[in-house]
Formats: structure tokens, sequence, C-alpha cells
């Protein structure tokens, strides 16, 4: 993925968080997600032709796929109203592919690039529970997980590459291990936050005094 890709997945991941958070309608994200969609996968078949069968080329540009297609498969759920089964599967074979380019960043001495995939593919695992699973339970979890896995390993790798000072290196890579693991913990934890939902009027009993309503509402 290019360092330009980063920058705008670093976007498109921000949004969708906040998407699964509520503070986004999925309506409102559409343009987002087609446009980085789009990039993603136009742009990384422009370099596959031109890298003329190049291994090293080849592995750069195809792992923006992964991210690209996501993106369209979102964007094509919200136009349609289609269920979510499908991208949940479909995260399934992109959490198995990032464990595979997983190892071929270790493979190719890029260590900070191995975790950052292993990241990836946990986060996609979880879209494939949510989704194809139908474990509804961890949505907040996987928003904030997307919202700020995109700002830490997409975002600001991106500006770094940018910058031509991304270090990769093993004591960056342990870095980015501690950052993701800060994080998804984090997530976990503001995901089992339960808002209080205050009763309705609507929903005592005839039995229930105004007096009993106010009591149990504070407890």
């Amino acid at each position: 993925m290019s360092n330009t890709g980063f920058l705008f997945s670093c976007a498109a991941l921000v949004i969708n968080g906040l998407i699964l958070l509520g503070v986004v309608s999925g309506r409102s994200a559409l343009p987002i997600n087609l446009l980085v969609g789009a990039m993603q996968v136009v742009f990384p078949t422009v370099m596959l032709i031109q890298a003329n069968g190049d291994p090293a080329l080849t592995l750069s540009a195809a792992p923006a796929y992964l991210f690209g297609f996501t993106y369209l498969y979102v964007a094509f759920n919200e136009i349609t109203g289609a269920s979510g089964e499908g991208l949940g599967w479909f995260s399934l074979f992109v959490t198995v592919a990032a464990i595979f380019f997983s190892v071929m960043k270790f493979i190719d001495h890029s260590p900070t690039y191995g975790v950052l995939w292993l990241g990836w593919g946990f986060l996609w695992f979880l879209f494939y529970l949510m989704l194809a699973r139908g474990q509804q339970s961890i949505e907040r979890t996987a928003g904030w997980l997307t919202l700020l896995l995109g700002v830490f390993t997409v975002g600001i790798p991106g500006v770094l590459e940018l910058a031509g000072v991304f270090p990769d290196t093993v004591g960056v890579a342990w870095l980015a291990f501690a950052t993701i693991l800060v994080i998804t913990l984090f997530s976990f934890a503001l995901g089992r936050l339960k808002q209080q939902t205050p009763v309705e009027p609507s929903e005592l009993t005839t039995d229930q005094t105004a007096e009993e309503y106010i009591h149990t509402s504070r407890q």
C-alpha cells in the first residue's frame, strides 16, 4: 500500500469506526468508502501491470486490495441495503491473508509491518465475528478498535513514510506491538461500558408509582 493510500485508509477507518460507534451514519460515509475503495483497487492494478511479474512489486501492491474491497463492500451494503454476512466472511479471508502478509514481512526483514499486519488481521477477525457470526455485542469494541488502529497503525506510519523517516526496526516493531496491545485492551474496556438507557414513562407498570420509578432509575 502506498503512502498516500495509508493516509486515505486512515480517514476511511476512522469514519467507519465512527459508524460502528453510532456517531456517523453509513449513508454519510458513502463518499469516503467509494473514493478510498476505488483508489485502492485501481492504483494497485496499475502497479501490478507495471510490475511485469516482479515478486517484490507484486507483494507490495497486492495487499491494498484487501482494504479497497472492504471499503467498496461496505459502500455496496449501504447502497443496496444488503446484510453484512458476506462482508463478514470476506473479513475472515482478509484475516487469513493478513497473517500471510505478516509472515512475508517478517521473512523480508520488515518486522514493524509484520506486527502491523497482525493488528489489522485481528481487527478484520472482529468484523468476521460481528457480521458473519452475529456477535453484535462487540460492535462498540470493533468501532473503537477501528478508529484507534486507523490513527496509530495506518495514519501515523503513513505520515512517517511520506516524510521518509519511518524506522522499520526491531525496536519499533516492539513499540508497535505494545501500542496495538494497549489499543486493543482500551477498546475492549470502552466497548464493555454500558450506557444507561432511561426508562420511558410508558414502560411503567400500573402498580409502579412515580416514586418507585425514580428510586429504580437511580440504582
